[in-house]
């Protein structure tokens, strides 16, 4: 048990600095990066900086679920679902400001693996709870 406490107590962490991050670079996209930025560009930027935001939340929830499940089955698939949302984050919004900054469309074919990684994680977490109902 204090293994898995300790797992969530980092994971809480990487949650801090995910949601830390969502709102300094949200705040650099409209203040820093409006006037540089093409419309559809900023567009993509907040996109990128909606689902951060919504994600790194997400791995907040995942991260307390953590400390309150008591099935290690459960603690297992909530692992996965931790490793998917954070790969989710890196992948689809990292893309989206590389893209939205550099203005490189090509960086676009990186974001649906990102988004195909938050699929999972959110089935991870699905999985997780199935296991929590047959304690």
């Amino acid at each position: 048990m204090l293994a898995a406490r300790c797992l969530a107590g980092h994971w809480l962490m990487v949650a801090a600095v995910l949601s830390g991050l969502a709102v300094a670079i949200g705040a650099f996209g409209a203040h820093g990066l409006k006037p540089y930025l093409s419309e559809p560009m900023l567009a993509v930027y907040q996109t990128g900086v909606q689902y951060h935001f919504v994600h790194a939340l997400a791995l907040l929830l995942v991260s307390i679920l953590m400390l309150v499940a008591p099935a290690p089955d459960a603690q297992r698939w909530l692992q996965r679902a931790a490793v998917c949302m954070l790969l989710g984050v890196v992948l689809f919004s990292g893309s989206l400001y590389s893209m939205a900054i550099t203005e490189l469309r090509m960086l676009g074919m990186i974001t649906p693996v990102g988004g195909v990684s938050w699929l999972v994680g959110w089935t991870c977490l699905l999985m997780a709870g199935k296991r929590l109902t047959h304690l």
